[in-house]
């Protein structure tokens, strides 16, 4: 392929809701540019950006894929995303790679929650977009249902551009609105169109639907202004340029229409964004800070200027090794360029720079400002760094994702399996920018954490199929805490007389609550020298250590005082081992007067509903005891705030999935420790008895 200047380029990054024809729309186009000599489809596996074995197998996107073709004088990158609310974040990564959003809305469906949040997610990186009707040529589908749907959700900015030329099987081709002529697609499938006269029976309609969108190019520039209350219209000729302007300006949000199973509509579609959707040197300059944190600067999307690329994906390769896919900001990135990690200090070599179409790589020489590529075993780049040239320092704003909202213990099935488990963790950690993996120090457990159960469930199976490492998921255990909600007063002696010296330690405590998450305190109060100064600490390892055992069930007692007042010694036998027994045995004796009870994670929690499941998911939170703190309407949706128990959280994603249709998105995060009622504590309790757990503390 050859070298394409920033002013030739179209980035595009396909948005929307989960099986609204994204990758199907990507393999029609490709296909009609002759980029590939067959149509992908993905209920076959054969689409050009899902080629993951997991993509594959369940038939939708699980991460952001790359493809390029050539259209007429420019070259076109597509960034293809997943649409299901659980992979959104692969969409919230990878479009900082695009200059424009295609936004695709269901032709059957209409808009789906999705919709709304690629929508917002393009306004928020300020991006010229337009709307895609997709799948026309399916049963019920309306390109004039999915025209209200938008303009109620997104305001009057949308406007046809295309009318289709009929619907559902009938769905052949489309009027294109700004040249004001047909385009009959071929019936083989080929995404070649025919121009024609627009039919009779269209003709009205598309007359009505011109108007308007020449009063909206209009309506934002004087010039045209004036030109349209002259003539009564715009010319062809001064229409497509004043068009190309008000979608840069995002003054109008074309809608067009298109199926990519049928291929029809495809042609037209890569005239219009090569014709009306702005290339990476019309977006102006690329915004940065010197240093992390630092002073805002900006730098020119221009071959000219110093050279600095982004990373904004990771994929782990168990063959290539690591993979870096980054969009040339600014200058001209050569093959084996040596370029500095801002972000992370240190020199990268950019051995065999390559373009990406799907998984296959192509090898290229140069890549100039505003172009997409890829470069392997780069030595420490991850996603979200910026490299550049030395002397010329910018650093690229990071992506900031929202929490996992959902942990699942992980068990390797073999020691071989736990050897490896490490290292190929690692790597996908370095691949999805959502996961986490860590230890909990209390359950000690190993835990992986993710957008949602789905999300946990590929990583897993990636780690096996990739990796061949085998895990097991298990619902992790719930970080419960013991506490006091009343005062006591005991002594802990400690004495053992046997051959020779023996052991004598004595103490008196008390013990008082402390607020919710204080921790723990203890204070010396010894007078006259009743217990030795270099025993104290012993009496207090005593009993952080027996409070880390805890009473009950288990689980460690926190918020709570200790006060040591009194106690005695014996000038052979006492020992820092004796005090520590004394401090332990002290600590128990007051445990069984201070009204000991259970503690239990509460989380905050939002959730995203559409407004008709409102009233189900309040009903389903209060039974989980949760206590709905507040809702917001905004688009159709509901966003339900409240603070739910983490114990009643841990098999919600399944369910709210099921109450919604998978419509329903949540999230949370830790707020506070709150007391479990009693009924619930003393199930916990037998339980944790029944285990075994806190035996040896009995015994001791």
């Amino acid at each position: 392929m050859k070298i394409y200047d920033g002013t030739a380029i179209r980035n595009v990054a396909l948005v929307g809701h989960g099986h609204t024809g994204k990758t199907q729309l990507v393999s029609a186009l490709l296909f009609t540019a002759g980029v590939v000599n067959r149509l992908g489809k993905v209920d076959e596996g054969t689409s050009i950006t899902d080629y993951d074995e997991e993509e594959i197998q369940r038939k939708f996107s699980i991460s952001a894929a790359l493809a390029h073709a050539e259209w007429g004088k420019a070259k076109i990158n597509f960034v293809d995303t997943p649409g299901y609310n659980i992979f959104f974040h692969e969409a919230e990564g990878a479009i900082v790679a695009a200059d424009a959003a295609l936004i695709l809305v269901h032709g059957v469906a209409g808009l789906e929650v999705q919709t709304e949040k690629a929508w917002e997610l393009a306004e928020r990186h300020r991006l010229p977009r337009a709307v895609i009707v997709s799948q026309m040529d399916r049963d019920r589908a309306s390109f004039e249902r999915a025209l209200e749907a938008a303009r109620a959700a997104f305001g009057r900015a949308v406007v046809p551009v295309q009318l289709p030329l009929g619907e559902e099987k009938n769905f052949k081709g489309v009027v294109d609105l700004v040249r004001m002529k047909a385009f009959l697609d071929d019936a083989n499938g080929s995404g070649k169109a025919k121009e024609g006269e627009i039919p009779a029976e269209l003709r009205t309609a598309a007359d009505k639907a011109h108007e308007a969108l020449v009063e909206m190019v209009a309506e934002g520039n004087d010039k045209l202004m004036e030109e349209f209350f002259e003539k009564g219209t715009i010319p062809p000729e001064d229409l497509v340029p004043g068009l190309r302007q008000a979608v840069s300006d995002q003054r109008v949000i074309p809608m067009l229409a298109a199926s990519g199973l049928a291929n029809v509509g495809s042609e037209n579609l890569l005239n219009f964004i090569v014709d009306f959707l702005p290339s990476p040197a019309e977006r102006g300059e690329a915004e940065g800070f010197a240093s992390e944190g630092g002073e805002p600067v900006k730098r020119k999307i221009a071959d000219d200027q110093p050279v600095s690329a982004f990373v904004f994906k990771t994929v782990a390769d168990p063959f290539a090794g690591r993979l870096s896919y980054f969009r040339v900001m600014s200058g001209v990135v050569k093959n084996e360029a040596n370029l500095v990690n801002f972000s992370r200090g240190g020199t990268e070599r950019l051995s065999h720079i390559s373009l990406v179409q799907g998984k296959a790589l192509a090898p290229v020489a140069e890549l100039r400002a505003g172009d997409i590529g890829a470069v392997a075993k780069l030595r420490d780049t991850l996603t979200g760094d910026t490299l550049g040239e030395k002397g010329a320092p910018i650093h690229y704003p990071k992506l900031k994702l929202a929490e996992p909202a959902i942990s699942f213990a992980i068990e390797p099935k073999s020691r071989g399996d736990e050897d490896k488990l490490s290292t190929a963790i690692h790597r996908m950690l370095e691949e999805d920018s959502l996961l986490r993996f860590s230890r909990d120090g209390q359950t000690k457990e190993f835990l992986i954490a993710g957008a949602g159960q789905q999300h946990v469930e590929v990583a897993v199976s990636k780690l096996k199929k990739r990796f061949n490492v085998e895990v097991t998921l298990k619902a992790p255990k719930v970080p419960y805490r013991e506490t006091i909600r009343g005062k006591a007063d005991a002594q802990g002696r400690h004495k053992k007389q046997t051959g020779g010296h023996g052991q004598y330690g004595d103490c008196k405590i008390k013990l008082e609550p402390l607020p919710r998450g204080a921790g723990f305190e203890f204070v010396n109060d010894i007078f006259g020298g009743a217990i030795p100064k270099n025993f104290i600490p012993a009496v207090e390892k005593g009993i952080v250590e027996a409070a880390a055992r805890g009473y009950l069930a288990g689980y460690p007692v926190v918020d709570f005082r200790v006060i040591l007042y009194d106690g005695s010694y014996h000038d052979v036998d006492s020992s820092e081992i004796a005090f520590k027994l004394a401090g332990s045995k002290g600590f128990k004796a007051c445990m069984e007067q201070a009204k000991p009870c259970l503690l239990e994670p509460i989380m905050n929690v939002e959730i995203t509903v559409p407004e008709t499941n409102s009233g189900d998911i309040m009903g389903n939170l209060n039974g989980r005891r949760g206590r709905i703190q507040g809702m917001d309407n905004r688009s159709g949706s509901a966003i339900i705030k409240g603070q739910v128990p983490l114990s009643e959280m841990l098999t919600y994603a399944s369910d709210l999935t099921s109450m919604t249709q998978g419509r329903g998105t949540y999230s949370m995060e830790f707020s506070h420790y709150d007391i479990v009622p009693q009924h619930i504590a003393d199930k916990i309790i037998s339980a944790s008895k029944a285990a075994g757990v806190g035996k040896e503390v009995e015994e001791e």
